[in-house]
């Protein structure tokens, strides 16, 4: 089972468009009030999972390092709807809205710029760009607003869930929590002890690591697609 973050990149596609490449979210976690913290590792997974499969919402944020560029987010997701924030590589940020199978995107002058040159930048100032989810080019980053596609990776078991190991006792944000860490990634995810057995934060150490918290579950989130967002799948056959 892999137990890590999103891998996420930015990548320039014919000229104006971005693509962010997911490779595999991984964890784990545990709790102790609600009777997780005695169970085995992969009963600790299973219990978090199935707790993620039952919530309406959460908000995503936190950073990492892939392929040497530090990656943040900040996403706001809701079950079967979609999601908003932010995302940012090497400091170039952009917003993002997932709503009705379509992708909304909106970046600085400075990340226009770097991705699609000067000219474009001026032409696309302000704007959002739209495309629609089963756009092949939008995959990726339909993945990271799609709360159960990002979560339920990160808490599906494997063959190799032997490498998983139980982490001990903490807190995340004042919360208590328990950990199990997947020993071939390095990576360990916290899941709260007391209510709900909510997966709370992953972490790993060495220099592709990083943190990513999980809160806010259920709490009401609105989704409003953008007004006027220039459609990128027409851009690409003009």
């Amino acid at each position: 089972m892999p137990l890590w973050l999103p891998s996420v990149r930015l990548l320039p596609v014919t000229g104006i468009l971005l693509v962010l490449a997911v490779a595999a979210l991984g964890g784990c976690g545990g709790s102790s009030g609600n009777g997780v913290a005695s169970k085995s590792p992969t009963e600790i997974v299973a219990a978090a999972k199935t707790a993620v499969d039952g919530a309406s919402a959460v908000h995503v944020s936190g950073s990492t390092v892939t392929g040497g560029s530090p990656i943040t987010l900040d996403l706001s997701l809701v079950t079967g709807k979609g999601g908003r924030g932010r995302l940012a590589e090497n400091g170039l940020s952009f917003e993002v809205i997932e709503i009705d199978n379509t992708i909304y995107i909106s970046g600085s002058s400075a990340f226009y710029t770097h991705f699609a040159g000067p000219a474009a930048a001026q032409l696309l100032h302000g704007k959002w760009l739209k495309a629609s989810t089963s756009n092949a080019s939008f995959a990726g980053l339909s993945s990271l607003t799609d709360l159960h596609k990002l979560l339920d990776a990160a808490l599906t078991t494997g063959p190799n869930s032997s490498s998983l190991v139980a982490a001990g006792m903490s807190t995340v944000g004042g919360q208590p929590v328990v950990g199990v860490k997947d020993t071939t990634q390095n990576g360990i995810l916290y899941v709260a002890t007391t209510g709900t057995a909510y997966p709370l934060e992953i972490t790993k150490g060495g220099t592709g690591g990083g943190t990513i918290t999980f809160s806010e579950w259920n709490r009401p989130v609105t989704l409003t697609a953008p007004a006027n967002a220039v459609d990128i799948e027409q851009l690409q056959k003009g």
